[in-house]
């Protein structure tokens, strides 16, 4: 199965995506994720993986070889990128690590394996050469026993033939024209809902109500201004099958620590009050 996560910077799109590792990575004989900015090491201090950092020298020997290899001995590994651009990134580690987890599942009628692609615009741009191994792991990949979750802030840059065969999407918010607009052609509801920003919406399924208002996904937090940091957000939830749902990722529960940060927040300069 292949699914989507996407949402704006800052709407908790990396802790909701642990979320879901940490559920499913043990069901699986193989796991990996392709950890671009090094925010999944709660997973590996809860002892659900083992931490790989993946540099320069790393991406110049590694093949499909070396990385079923390291997979068949370490079979849950998070994958941390250093020091690597985003073309040897895509083309040096994430081809190869991709190829070699669906060859772990082709070796056998029964294995399994889930790879977790992070900051997949990367890994599968909508512009420019898109490795034959990363299209081929959503287009066949399924029929392999492989799995797969592809997550981005910014799905105006994901590959559309990828995004076409995800069976289903969990998006959040956004409020670039150009993601809202890939929004609204992949979503079979209001795609409206998906901006924060909105006031009026059209009237949205009940599945995707709140206490029967048609309401944009939201946000919390709690503090104020350097302070302030998100503690759950809204996303909807649409698969193949015809499921909808609205969730709110306050009700999810998660034993590994997220460490991905939030960053410094920018704050107006302080006004001069009259007569100061």
């Amino acid at each position: 199965m292949h699914g989507a996560f996407a949402a704006k910077s800052g709407w908790g799109k990396s802790w909701h995506l642990q979320a879901w590792m940490e559920r499913n990575a043990p069901r699986y004989d193989y796991f990996v994720c392709l950890d671009y900015a090094d925010e999944y090491r709660g997973l590996v201090k809860s002892g659900l993986a083992v931490h790989y950092i993946v540099g320069p020298r790393e991406a110049a020997a590694f093949g499909v070889e070396e990385w079923t290899t390291i997979l068949r001995q370490n079979p849950r590994l998070i994958l941390a990128r250093h020091e690597l651009g985003p073309e040897t990134w895509r083309e040096e580690v994430a081809a190869p690590v991709i190829q070699a987890a669906r060859r772990l599942a082709q070796s056998s009628g029964s294995a399994s394996s889930l790879t977790v692609i992070d900051e997949a615009h990367w890994v599968a741009p909508q512009s420019g050469a898109l490795p034959d191994v990363v299209k081929g792991m959503a287009t066949t990949g399924r029929g392999e026993g492989s799995s797969s979750l592809w997550a981005t802030q910014r799905p105006a840059e994901f590959n559309e033939t990828m995004l076409g065969n995800m069976m289903f999407q969990i998006l959040g918010g956004f409020t670039s024209s150009a993601d809202m607009d890939k929004v609204r052609r992949i979503a079979e509801y209001p795609a409206d809902v998906h901006n924060p920003q909105k006031t009026t919406l059209p009237a949205l399924p009940s599945d995707l109500q709140v206490d029967g208002e048609s309401i944009p996904l939201r946000r919390f937090t709690e503090g104020e201004g350097e302070d302030e940091h998100t503690i759950g957000s809204e996303w909807v939830y649409s698969d193949d099958s015809g499921d909808l749902r609205r969730i709110d990722t306050r009700n999810i529960q998660m034993d590994a620590t997220h460490y991905g940060a939030e960053g410094m927040k920018l704050l107006p300069p302080e006004e001069r009050t009259e007569g100061a």
